[in-house]
């Protein structure tokens, strides 16, 4: 395994695992995902009130599924199929089939509405087609000044800038894939990590001895990190430590991490000037998702779908 751990710590000290994108303030919001169609939050069938066919019973078998007497091909959904990782071929099979579902009740809407096409940039028929449907009956009203200065006022603890830490590390590395080179690589992390308790000025003469990461030229410093610089299975864990020798070694991708934070700067309060606009795109997109919802559920309650069990609505009045 070559090519160091990612870290961008050969640049003068620079850098954290996985960018070399400098320092900067990151709003604490919560992410708000695209709305996708076969997001809609519905529950397979109870196993007693399921149809026999809902869900294949071997990987020769797919389920027979109709929407308003339109069959979903077995081939369509061997195709889908990848689109929808799961536990279980089960799952998936179901996951794969309600996308389906959805997309031929929005290609007979287009159809029975007569939709004209004015395709944009970087669309298809069908995204087009799909797009301008929805702008014509899912309709969603505008997050107001108000209601986006009462959401600032109301979670304030979650519009601050980054902390900043100053870090040095360790690399043991080690394949991902490779169970007994990352037995192997932690056990020799908690060694180091004892004899850093022993001798805690000998950080950077140990980094050059068995560091991985070309950082090991600057004693093991990864210089200031703040969030969005690191891969994210190390981030979320080196956000929650404090100043000091970290107890524990820390797992990346990559290996093992020795860990050394020197310094922890929190993060300062955001003033609603500069998070205004993120907070109103995060609120229009939590509505758009909660409209497209609406309008999915109420295609579903007017369908005739045989073989799937899809949450429904019999009104356009969701709630």
């Amino acid at each position: 395994m070559s090519g160091g751990c990612g870290c961008g710590g050969g640049k003068g000290g620079s850098g954290g695992c996985g960018s070399s994108k400098k320092a900067e303030e990151v709003l604490e919001i919560a992410p708000v995902a695209q709305a996708q169609f076969e997001a809609l939050p519905v529950e397979p069938a109870a196993a007693d009130d399921a149809p026999a066919q809902l869900i294949a019973s071997s990987e020769q078998e797919w389920p027979i599924i109709s929407v308003n007497e339109v069959s979903i091909t077995p081939e369509a959904m061997a195709q889908e199929l990848q689109y929808h990782p799961a536990e279980s071929r089960e799952e998936a099979v179901y996951l794969a089939a309600r996308a389906l579902v959805i997309r031929e009740l929005l290609q007979q809407r287009i159809a029975e509405l007569g939709v004209a096409l004015e395709i944009g940039a970087g669309e298809n028929e069908e995204e087009a087609a799909t797009r301008l449907l929805l702008e014509r009956e899912v309709t969603v009203p505008q997050c107001d000044e108000e209601t986006s200065l009462r959401y600032y006022e109301n979670n304030r603890g979650r519009f601050h800038s980054a902390p900043l830490l100053a870090v040095r590390h360790i690399l043991l590395e080690c394949a991902p894939d490779d169970v007994e080179a990352r037995a192997v690589a932690h056990d020799q992390a908690e060694v180091l990590l004892q004899r850093l308790e022993e001798f805690p000025g000998s950080f950077a003469e140990l980094a050059v001895k068995y560091s991985a990461c070309p950082s090991k030229a600057q004693g093991g410093s990864l210089g200031q990190i703040s969030k969005g610089q690191t891969v994210p299975e190390l981030e979320r864990q080196l956000f929650t430590l404090a100043p000091g020798l970290a107890s524990k070694p820390l797992e990346s991708r990559y290996g093992w991490h020795v860990i050394s934070v020197d310094q922890r700067i929190e993060g300062m309060p955001l003033p609603y000037e500069v998070v205004s606009t993120a907070i109103r795109t995060q609120l229009q997109q939590g509505v758009w998702q909660k409209a497209l919802v609406q309008y999915l559920q109420t295609l579903i309650g007017a369908a005739d779908i045989r073989g799937i069990h899809l949450q429904g609505a019999d009104s356009p009045l969701v709630q």
